[in-house]
């Protein structure tokens, strides 16, 4: 087993605990990623070979390193590029907060007390588009607690499996995995009938090449919501997730999210109900970040502060 060490310089201010947090709220055991003893891992899939990446700070808040450490058979400098470049990409590390920061200082001050009770939490990403569009089509409509089961149950039967030090990790399912198994088999997992048959879809498409989502780092917000709208059970919710976690744009807004209404209704409304259009056009004042005070406001109702 190879081991190599590799380092990266996030944009300052960058907080590991808070980034890996976030990144790690859905998942059980080991899943996908995890966070233990302060390091985050994940099971990196780089084709034919399968990689743990523990990663931990030799930095500050202000002055961020990260360490990466990288194992796995016969690895290669090509290895260690892609699985640096797989880190940096899923930890947000090159993300510049100064803009998003200064708007909340000096429009928000709501929004200004939960950045800097989260200050350095970058936002985090999946690995693919597929990952992110199964992933929001597993969490519609469910409870977070059920969503962390179902999510864990997917990717511990269908994800690849490398032990490192007695502990199993799982790589993410590939398209290929989930396009095969049946609605019945994925319905075993929790799933209702329709969100297997969604799941099913969506993987066939993404191995067939027939969803277009390896183009759609190219097309602009709206085209992307158009496109992948156009896949079963992928409503405009799901599909602005997937450029919030899938394709990291800065100014998606998820309208339909009952927890979104829920936490602007009670810093901003007083705790009286809202639409999703006075959401929308309230909202407007967060643009173009609007994606960072989403992830923001949902980790302030994580901690209970809203």
């Amino acid at each position: 087993m190879d081991r190599l060490i590799t380092n990266l310089q996030p944009a300052p201010p960058f907080d590991l605990e808070l980034t890996a947090g976030y990144h790690t709220y859905f998942r059980v055991r080991y899943g996908a990623d995890s966070w233990v003893d302060g390091q985050y891992r994940r099971l990196l899939d780089l084709g034919p070979k399968l990689v743990l990446a523990s990663v931990r700070t030799v930095g500050t808040v202000e002055k961020p390193e990260l360490e990466v450490e990288l194992r796995g058979e016969n690895l290669t400098p090509q290895d260690a590029a892609a699985g640096k470049a797989q880190v940096a990409w899923m930890l947000g590390t090159q993300q510049d907060l100064t803009p998003f920061y200064d708007l909340a200082r000096r429009d928000d001050p709501a929004l200004a007390a939960i950045c800097e009770r989260f200050y350095g939490l970058h936002l985090p990403h999946t690995s693919t588009v597929f990952e992110a569009l199964t992933l929001a089509i597993l969490g519609q409509q469910i409870t977070t607690n059920v969503a962390r089961i179902v999510r864990t149950l997917l990717i511990e039967t269908y994800g690849l499996r490398q032990a490192f030090d007695g502990a199993d990790y799982y790589a993410f399912p590939r398209p290929e995995a989930l396009a095969s198994a049946s609605v019945e088999d994925l319905r075993q997992l929790k799933l209702s009938y329709r969100k297997a048959e969604y799941v099913q879809g969506i993987a066939r498409a993404a191995r067939d090449g027939t969803g277009g989502l390896d183009c759609l780092n190219e097309k602009t917000d709206e085209e992307v919501v158009q496109q992948v709208t156009q896949l079963r059970g992928v409503g405009k919710w799901t599909a602005q997730w997937v450029l919030v976690r899938g394709l990291g744009r800065p100014d998606a807004l998820p309208l339909g999210d009952l927890a979104l209404r829920r936490i602007v209704s009670s810093l901003y409304f007083n705790g009286e109900p809202i639409t999703d259009e006075q959401l929308g056009t309230f909202s407007a004042r967060w643009s173009p970040w609007r994606t960072y005070a989403t992830v923001y406001l949902f980790s302030a109702l994580r901690a209970g502060m809203v």
